[in-house]
């Protein structure tokens, strides 16, 4: 009846580390041998169950610490596979910044005093019907004025600026020197236009008193 026991006991003890599909006679005397120390030594079997429990408790921890292991493995691929997204974008756009860099090296140089493009601003002093200073236009970027039809009178300007503030400034020492009729217009691409459609982007939030 012991030894019934205590085959049933090692059957059970070693099912999670074990398979017995089939024994060889002399493997079944070898446990029959030891399951009759067994029988005669208790201690011996709760020392080996015991340390089956230690085992099997061991197994149970490193199993949740590989796990752990293979989640922060993946965090750590998705980060690189973030940062590998962000470098190749970065190549992107240092390669677009290159191409513009070689390009502006390609292009001829921009003359600062053409003001024939984008928005200026000029200060007009007056206008005069029987005075024609036109000849005094050309080659000379800070004095201009336009020529009127038949009997319109010429308007003249002085100073040419891309900053409506620094137009403005000038227009006020004008304004103290004595030339009281000083204004500021307005010209986008060569035209003259109205200085409300330049105002908003050039001038900012401050009020405009012309």
């Amino acid at each position: 009846m012991k030894t019934k026991l205590f085959f049933v006991c090692l059957a059970f003890i070693f099912s999670g580390t074990l398979v017995f599909a089939q024994l060889s006679k002399q493997e079944k005397k070898e446990w029959k041998r030891k399951a009759k120390e067994y029988a005669k030594n208790p201690t011996n079997l709760k020392q080996l169950t015991e340390e089956k429990q230690t085992a099997d408790n061991t197994v149970g921890k490193l199993n949740t610490q590989v796990k752990q292991m293979q989640s922060t493995i993946s965090d750590k691929d998705t980060r690189i596979g973030e940062l590998e997204t962000q470098m190749n974008s970065m190549r992107s756009q240092l390669s677009a910044t290159r191409a513009e860099l070689e390009q502006l090296k390609a292009a001829p140089p921009v003359n600062p005093m053409d003001f024939s493009k984008g928005v200026v601003f000029r200060v007009q002093i007056g206008a005069f019907k029987n005075k024609d200073l036109s000849k005094y236009f050309d080659n000379n970027p800070n004095f201009g004025g336009e020529v009127g039809k038949d009997s319109e009178p010429q308007k003249i300007t002085i100073g040419i600026f891309r900053d409506y503030w620094e137009a403005d400034t000038f227009k006020k020492y004008l304004r103290d020197m004595g030339v009281k009729d000083a204004w500021i217009v307005p010209y986008k691409d060569g035209q003259r236009v109205d200085i409300k459609d330049v105002l908003e982007g050039v001038v900012g939030d401050k009020p405009v008193k012309n």
